[in-house]
Parts: structure tokens; C-alpha cells; sequence
């Protein structure tokens, strides 16, 4: 009978012990890894919800760039943080592409991290330099098609949603492009807009400004729906690839292991933050689109995209360059 009754008072014990952990949190700095280069949309946004947590939970919420190996270096940092709340993963769907496309990784992406929220998602636009001779997507099927392996793409890095949309790009059109990872997206971005490289899928949220001002080519958007920020640009679909759809979301993790008090609290925090109408506007007009959702949903989400990626990776062949 002894037994029972000690499980029940360890129960009891442990559930008023991470109570009393949510109460007292934030009682410190919290530390926002984003394992991707400073400018990107997952820099910005971290920085952006960073700020409004801050305000909202009374301590600072300090972003770290730790970028590298296609998100693996930051993310892994994290993975072997202390499981307390004050360490936390701004993540994208680089994280569940590498499930498939990297399975060497030193972390498992829903064995070793908590879902705390979703952030938001937006669409890619694939650009090129102005002196490539284009005007839209069939320009650009004629030529990769004549001359298979003369053209390239840029990245931000192996396995991230770039990357992943210029794959499935080459696959559904059946065409060759030389993949050129970078480090992170500025390298990238750097380089399309000085006509090094000849085209790259990018973040609508990012490269809508340079477009506009001419210093590349919009030719298509990745949604299903023309972006809010680029009216006059096509989708892929309608362009001449039916069914093309890939988008970039972000999200929070934590360490596994993080008490649940802490992660609900972050998770209506940020479930607040996204639900403002004036965060909604000001994305609007960034051509991002908020996601709200509650960890076990978020949980869900995330392994359903897994699975997609992963039946993308393997029916096209898709390799780690």
C-alpha cells in the first residue's frame, strides 16, 4: 500500500514543483538560438516575437545567430541545453526536411526537442539577375532544357526550405540546375543581386523590396494563392508546374524535458503576440500569414511534415550536394 501512496505523493510533489517553476518564469533571460544567418525571415521574426515576449513575460528574450550545416550547428546547441526554458530553438521546416535528408544529424528533431508554437509561414519567390535572358518560368524551362547543367540556383544551405524548393522545382519540371549552398541566406541574396549566380528561390518577406526595385527578377511565387506583396507575379502552378506548393514556416522548440507549465505558458504567449490585429496587418503587408496552435496541434503539424518531405526526398532522389 506504501508504494502507491508514494507514487501519488511524488505525483503530487513533481506537479507542484512545475507549477511553482511556470510561476517563477521568466526570472532571468531567456536565450532565442537561431541557427540560420542574421537578415533571413527566421532572424527577423525571432526578433520580432523575441521583443513581444520580452515585454509581455518582464525579461529580455536575446536572439543568438549560430548558423551553419544547414541549421544543424545552432540547433544542436540546443538539443544539449539544460531542459529549464531559458534555451529555445527558432526552427523552420529545415528541421523536418533534414529528418529525412540528414539522418546522420547528433540530434532527433521529435525525440530530443519539445513543439512550443508555430510563428507564421510565407511564401518563396524565385528570382533571377537581370542579365539572365528571362522574362518568365517558360524562358527559364527552355534554358535549363537546351543546356543541362549550364544553370545554377542558390541557397542558404543544404536541406533548408531554399533548397528544398529548388529540388522540388527541378524534379517537377525535369531539368538540371547546379545547386550552390551558402552559409546563409545574405550570402546568397549577396551574390543573386550581384549576378554570380543565376537564380534562387528566397523569401518573399526578404526579396519583395529588391525585386521591386529591379535589382532581380521575380518569376513566380511558391503558394498556393499569388503573394499579397506581389499581386503581379505568378504562382509556379499557374506559370506551368500544376500542383507546386512549398512554403517557409517558423516555430519555437525547447529542449525535451522542458516542464510543460513553462512550454503552455510560451505557447499562449505567442499564440497572443500572432492573434494581434495590428502583428496581422504589418505581416500582411510582409506577405507572412500568422499560425496559431496549441503544442499538441503544433506536434502534430510538424510530423505530418516530416512525412511529407520525406516521400518528396525519396521518390525524387533528392542528395545532400
Amino acid at each position: 500500500m506504501r508504494f502507491p501512496i508514494l507514487r501519488g505523493l511524488l505525483a503530487v510533489l513533481l506537479l507542484a514543483t512545475t507549477a511553482a517553476q511556470a510561476q517563477n518564469y521568466p526570472s532571468k533571460s531567456v536565450r532565442i538560438v537561431v541557427p540560420f544567418a542574421a537578415g533571413g525571415p527566421a532572424d527577423n521574426y525571432a526578433r520580432f516575437i523575441g521583443q513581444r515576449l520580452g515585454d509581455a513575460l518582464g525579461q529580455p528574450f536575446v536572439v543568438e545567430n549560430k548558423p551553419g550545416a544547414g541549421s544543424i550547428i545552432g540547433t544542436d546547441v540546443v538539443a544539449k541545453a539544460p531542459a529549464d526554458g531559458y534555451t529555445l530553438l527558432m526552427m523552420s521546416n529545415t528541421h523536418t526536411v533534414n529528418e529525412t535528408l540528414i539522418p546522420s544529424k547528433p540530434f532527433v528533431l521529435m525525440r530530443d526537442f519539445v513543439p512550443v508554437a508555430p510563428v507564421n509561414y510565407s511564401d518563396l519567390v524565385l528570382v533571377t539577375h537581370p542579365s539572365l535572358p528571362v522574362k518568365n518560368l517558360q524562358d527559364i524551362l527552355k534554358l535549363a532544357k537546351d543546356k543541362p547543367g549550364k544553370y545554377n540556383y542558390a541557397s542558404s544551405g543544404n536541406g533548408t526550405p531554399y533548397h528544398m524548393a529548388g529540388e522540388l522545382f527541378k524534379s517537377m519540371a525535369g531539368i538540371y540546375l547546379v545547386h550552390i549552398p551558402y552559409r546563409g541566406s545574405s550570402g546568397a541574396r549577396t551574390d543573386i543581386i550581384g549576378g554570380q549566380v543565376d537564380m534562387m528561390f528566397d523569401a518573399v518577406t526578404t526579396m519583395a523590396e529588391q525585386a521591386r526595385a529591379g535589382k532581380v527578377r521575380a518569376i513566380a511565387t511558391s503558394g498556393r494563392q499569388r503573394s499579397a506583396v506581389l499581386p503581379d507575379v505568378p504562382t509556379l502552378a499557374e506559370a506551368g508546374l500544376p500542383g507546386y506548393e512549398a512554403t517557409i514556416w517558423l516555430g519555437l522548440m525547447a529542449p525535451k524535458g522542458t516542464p510543460p507549465a513553462i512550454v503552455q505558458q510560451l505557447n499562449e504567449a505567442v499564440s497572443k503576440i500572432v492573434s494581434q490585429p495590428e502583428v496581422n496587418q504589418l505581416w500582411t503587408k510582409q506577405g507572412a500569414v500568422a499560425m496559431k496552435m496549441n503544442p499538441q496541434e503544433f506536434d502534430k503539424y510538424m510530423r505530418g511534415d516530416i512525412e511529407k518531405w520525406a516521400k518528396v526526398i525519396k521518390s525524387a532522389g533528392i542528395k545532400v550536394d
